[in-house]
Formats: structure tokens, C-alpha cells, sequence
């Protein structure tokens, strides 16, 4: 076989393989590490994030390990994972350096530990010693560092390549060897791959366009063998086989400077011609990337991910959204937009407050529909927000409390053309007539009102401009007085709308739910210090008006034989929202329980008064009709 036919079937080989993996749909990213921060004796296990975006990443089952290195590893510890998914056999295959630092310092590590799963979930490993297995060649081994797999499409094995170093040799050099069938060790004793000048660890292998490229740390040294530079390198080769050649460029930002970098490794995006080079900033704590569409030219600057973790050494693979989603049932974690089903619906159980604790939400309302309730809320559309940044809405619903179905994007700001603020704030809906009614605030730009044939929606704008603007607050002078709309229909058919800030309007709804019928009156009574986020609910025959006060806010009621008053200030229903100088409430009664529902900014990391998010607690009331305080809680509803 000539050496020009065996290259012609690589590259076909190979290429059926890429064209395979983007027929997977591959939506996600998972990344395989071992932790950098903690207790060093909670280091070095394995872990699991992913990611939507190969960018942003969330750990999974809370960043603690997901296999205990005991029961993989000879030493009890395990570093520099390599996560890789099989030729089309269904398999996914991991190798990992078998080395336990905090116990037993950096003085020898004799071996790796293998992986295989069917599913991501379920691993079967074993342990291959060089020392004890081919002691003829590495009697004298002092390292077998961060193996990888890679599949040799002429050979159809997969290939499992390390750096080795010897006691009587300070060189670090790649061996490989084929994995057995079961890829529970080596057909044969493992054989030098690659040597490059001045030695090289941490070793990565991608294919494209007819060649294999070898990142890797590697250094510079002086005629004295002192190392002056180091940083990524690569080296090429036609064949997994070699010759390998050696490029002595850096690729990574920081070769010329102080910040030491390892651990590189590459991955094509998903749906593009785009790859990352990623690497550990291990002596600061960080992991950033550059980016590259030929493996040879990168983006002059670094960028970082954004993480609830601190990454040591590992890789990432392409995941689908079905495997994203048995991840997250094995783990949770798992960012919300994988989680999402086909039909646009994403279920979850709530485990406390906050209820919805993988996107921020605030300012809820909600309605009861039979034997569902209904949850509207806003989006603040990040963490550590320094100003409300809202631009759509969200609508949830549950039958126990406990399960929730969250549905697709309902309503966005853009849906009204008018509203030049282009802010998403507080909203309400009315189910009148057989059709539901979102009434919702823009900040300065007024009151508008969308409506829908289901509640779930999709909202369209029933006006083309706002129903109410801030000269029908004719009390007010500020620009944000025409927020925060609620609704409430009476015994007899007849529609109110409350709404404000700093001063408290209503006014009587047309039948048609979107004229207001008469006089525009403001609330006044004893007792009132009124914020915003006025709800008007009935119990028993009584009539109770609730309202955010002060600032900070918290939420008072006034009660009243009336829907119009005059309402009796009955004093603070529940104290300042943990993290939020806002707060904005819901009351319903719901399966014959009434419930709180609010906002606060629990959400950590990075919850606060601009990354709210919304919360249930059971309300009750005193034989005499008042309710009694609601204390907040991080148990919730509890079923």
C-alpha cells in the first residue's frame, strides 16, 4: 500500500467521522476537571460541567466529584481527565493521571486510570501500572502524566498517548500504546511517539484536513539545558504514527510574559469552523482560550469562561441535548436552555426557594385556572446586574406546587413598537371573555396590554399603544409613575386596574379589557405609605389591598368592605427580601391553600436587586380576618 492511497483513506475516514458528529446535533459542551481550590485532599477527583455556549459553564451535582478517585485509582487521587466520545460504537472513553498529591507529594506516579461508559453516567475503570506491567522498559518510571485517547481510523483502535518520565532521565518524552478491546489496558507495551527538543507534557490530538496536530506545554532551553521559555506548542504529523514535526512558535498570549500556563487542549465548536485552544493558568487560578479556524493562526488576545468552578486540567466534548438532559437528571446543573424539550417546554421540580433558581425572575403575578396555577414573572436577564435589565417575560405553570413546566418566551418587549424604553417591567394578567389579558409597565413609556387565547400564550399587543401613560398619573410628577399594573375582577363581571409608583391609582375596565371606563381616582387612606406593586385580592367577604412601602421595600395590606375602600392600614405583611431593595407580590388561593409569592435576590452567585428571583410561601389568616406575617424561608413549599 503506498503511502499516497494510505493518506486518501485517512482523510475519507475521517471525514465520514466529522460528518457523523455534526449529524449528532450536538447543543452543548461537557467538560471533564479536577478542581482547583478546596481542601487538597477534595482536589483531585473528577468532575463534570457544561455549557451551553462552550463559554459560560455550570458545574454539575454542586461541583463535587462524580466518581470518588478511591474506587478508580490506585493512589486514591486522579488528575488531568480526558474525556473523549467513541467511533460510532456508543461508548465514551476517559483516561486519567493515577496521582494523589496531597497524600503522596510529587515524587512518582507510576500509572493512569481508564474509563468507559455507555451513557456519561455509569463508568467501569481499571488501572494500568507501567512500573509492574512492563517493568522491562519503565522499571524506573517517575511519571505517566495526562493520558488522552484518540481513535486511529487506519488501525481502528484507540490509541492512548502520555508523557513519560524516567528517575536516571530528566527528558519528558510521549509514549503511546493501543488500548485492548475492553480498554481496560494495552495490547503491547507502550513505545515512544514523540520527543520534542526540549521536552513536553500535557499533550493534545486533533485531526483536520489531512493532518494531526499535537499541542502541547512546551519549553525553551539554553545551551547549558536551563529552560528560558515556555508555553503551547505544536507539533504535525500525516499519520498518528509520525514523524512528527516540531514547530518552535508559542501559540498562547502568555509565552512572552510572567503567567505560566499547561494543560492545553482543542475542541471545534458546535455548527462551525471555529476551534478553542484552552489552557490552565494553574499558578493563577484561571482557564482562558483563544480561538482558531486553521490550528495555526489564533486570536492574538485571551478570553475567559465565565465558571462557578476552578477547572485544573481537562477537556470537553459535544454533548446533545438528550445526553445534557440525563446529565442533569443524574446531577443537575445543567443550564436551563438544554434542559428545554423539543416542544419548547422545560419541567422541573422546585426544591425550595428561590422556586426558579437557573434564570433570574421577578415581579410575579398569577392566576388559577382550574387545577393549575398560573405564574407570570419578569426576567432580569443577568447576574450582578447594576440596573434592570429586562426585556421579555416568562410564564410557569404547576398542578402540586412542586412540579413546574416552564413554557416558551410568552411575550417581549418588542412586541410593543411604542414602547421606546424598551423595558420589560412588572405585568398582570385577567383571564375575560374567553380570552387572556397581560397588562404590563415599560418604565417611562406607560401601561400597555397584550392579549392571548391561552394563557401560555403567545401575547400580541391588543392596542398598538399604551393603555395608560404618565399623564393619567396625574398626581405624580416623576417619569417612572405609570408602572406596575394589577388586576382585579369582582362578583359582578366589572374589571379594575391598580397601578403606581409613590402614589397608588385605579380606575374601572371597559368590558372589552382594554379602554378604561370613567374616572382615573387615586387611593388614599390613614396608614398609607405606598411604593409600588399593588395587588388587590378578596377573602371571606373582605377586600385586602397589598403594596410594597419604604425603601428598601416591604409589603403592607390595608383591608377594606369594599373594592374602592375606605381601606384600614393593618401594618407590614413581611419584611425586606433578602438581597433585594425591591419587592413585588402575588397573593392566590390555590387546591384551597393561599399563597405569597414574591421576589427576592437569593440567587447565589451573583443574585442581588437587579438579579431577583421569585419565591412561594404559604399565607394564612387570623380567625379575625388579618394575615398573619409571612416569614420567608428557603424550605418554601414543601409537598
Amino acid at each position: 500500500m503506498n503511502k499516497y492511497f494510505l493518506a486518501t483513506v485517512v482523510v475519507f475516514l475521517l471525514s465520514l467521522t466529522d460528518l457523523w458528529a455534526q449529524n449528532n446535533n450536538f447543543e452543548g459542551y461537557l467538560f471533564a476537571y479536577f478542581e482547583g481550590k478546596g481542601t487538597g485532599d477534595k482536589q483531585e477527583q473528577l468532575r463534570f460541567a457544561v455549557s451551553q455556549d462552550a463559554v459560560n459553564w455550570k458545574a454539575l451535582n454542586n461541583n463535587k466529584p462524580i466518581l470518588n478517585s478511591k474506587d478508580i485509582s490506585a493512589t486514591g487521587g486522579i488528575r488531568d481527565p480526558h474525556l473523549l466520545r467513541g467511533e460510532k460504537d456508543g461508548q465514551f472513553y476517559m483516561v486519567a493521571t493515577d496521582m494523589f498529591t496531597k497524600k503522596n507529594g510529587w515524587d512518582n506516579n507510576p500509572g493512569i486510570v481508564m474509563l468507559k461508559s455507555k451513557d456519561l453516567i455509569d463508568w467501569k475503570s481499571s488501572v494500568i501500572n507501567l512500573e509492574k506491567q512492563y517493568p522491562k522498559k519503565f522499571k524506573n518510571v517517575k511519571w505517566v502524566w495526562a493520558p488522552q485517547t484518540i481513535f486511529d481510523p487506519v488501525a481502528k483502535k484507540y490509541l492512548v498517548y502520555f508523557t513519560v518520565r524516567f528517575h536516571h532521565n530528566t527528558k519528558l518524552d510521549f509514549y503511546s500504546a493501543y488500548a485492548n478491546k475492553d480498554f481496560t489496558g494495552f495490547e503491547k507495551e507502550p513505545i515512544l511517539m514523540y520527543s520534542a527538543k526540549d521536552g513536553a507534557i500535557d499533550g493534545d490530538i486533533i485531526y483536520k484536513d489531512g493532518t494531526y496536530h499535537l499541542f502541547y506545554k512546551g519549553n525553551t532551553k539554553d545551551s547549558e539545558g536551563k529552560e528560558i521559555k515556555n508555553g503551547i506548542k505544536q507539533a504535525t504529523s500525516k499519520t498518528l504514527k509520525g514523524p512528527w514535526k516540531e514547530s518552535f512558535d508559542y501559540l498562547d498570549f502568555y509565552a512572552d510574559k510572567e503567567t505560566v500556563v499547561e494543560g492545553s487542549s482543542v475542541f471545534k465548536l458546535n455548527n462551525s469552523d471555529e476551534y478553542i485552544l484552552m489552557y490552565d493558568l494553574y499558578a493563577n487560578g484561571k482557564y482562558e482560550f483563544q480561538r482558531t479556524k486553521d490550528l495555526y493562526n489564533f486570536t492574538k488576545e485571551t478570553e475567559s469562561f465565565t465558571k462557578d468552578f476552578s477547572p485544573r486540567h481537562g477537556s470537553v466534548i459535544g454533548i446533545t441535548r438528550e445526553e445534557a438532559q440525563k446529565l442533569n437528571a443524574k446531577w443537575g446543573g445543567v443550564p436551563q436552555p438544554l434542559l428545554i424539550n423539543k416542544d419548547g417546554l422545560y419541567h422541573f421540580e422546585a426544591k425550595g426557594n428561590p422556586i426558579i433558581d437557573y434564570k433570574y425572575t421577578a415581579d410575579p403575578a398569577a392566576i388559577v385556572e382550574g387545577n393549575t396555577l398560573w405564574l407570570y414573572t419578569g426576567h432580569d436577564f443577568a447576574g450582578g446586574q447594576k440596573g434592570y435589565k429586562m426585556k421579555d417575560w416568562c410564564v410557569l405553570s404547576t398542578q402540586d406546587m412542586k412540579n413546574w413546566t416552564e413554557h416558551p418566551m410568552p411575550l417581549d418587549i418588542k412586541e410593543f413598537t411604542w414602547a421606546k424604553s424598551g423595558d420589560a417591567y412588572a405585568g398582570h394578567v385577567e383571564k375575560k371573555n374567553g380570552k387572556y389579558y397581560w397588562y404590563i409597565s415599560t418604565n417611562w413609556t406607560g401601561i400597555g396590554v397584550a392579549v392571548s387565547d391561552h394563557p401560555q400564550g403567545p401575547f400580541k399587543d391588543a392596542l398598538g399603544k399604551p393603555l395608560l401613560t404618565n399623564k393619567d398619573c396625574f398626581a405624580s410628577t416623576h417619569s417612572w409613575a405609570c408602572i406596575d399594573p394589577a388586576i382585579y375582577t369582582d362578583e359582578k363581571g366589572q374589571s379594575w386596574i391598580f397601578w403606581g409608583n409613590r402614589e397608588c391609582y385605579y380606575a374601572k375596565l371597559k368590558d372589552n379589557m382594554i379602554e378604561i371606563d370613567g374616572e382615573i381616582k387615586r387611593m388614599e387612606f390613614e396608614g398609607l405609605d405606598f411604593t409600588e406593586a399593588p395587588w388587590v385580592h378578596k377573602y371571606k367577604g373582605k377586600y385586602y389591598l397589598s403594596y410594597a412601602t419604604g425603601f428598601p421595600e416591604k409589603i403592607a395590606y390595608a383591608m377594606a368592605d369594599s373594592v374602592e375602600g375606605p381601606y384600614e392600614y393593618k401594618g407590614i405583611l413581611n419584611e425586606i427580601a433578602g438581597n433585594s431593595n425591591t419587592n413585588h407580590q402575588a397573593i392566590v388561593e390555590f387546591n384551597g391553600q393561599s399563597y405569597f409569592i414574591y421576589h427576592n435576590g437569593a440567587i447565589q452567585t451573583d443574585g442581588g436587586s437587579y438579579s431577583r428571583s421569585v419565591c412561594i410561601e404559604k399565607l394564612e389568616y387570623n380567625a379575625d380576618g388579618t394575615i398573619k406575617p409571612i416569614i420567608m424561608t428557603t424550605e418554601g413549599i414543601r409537598k
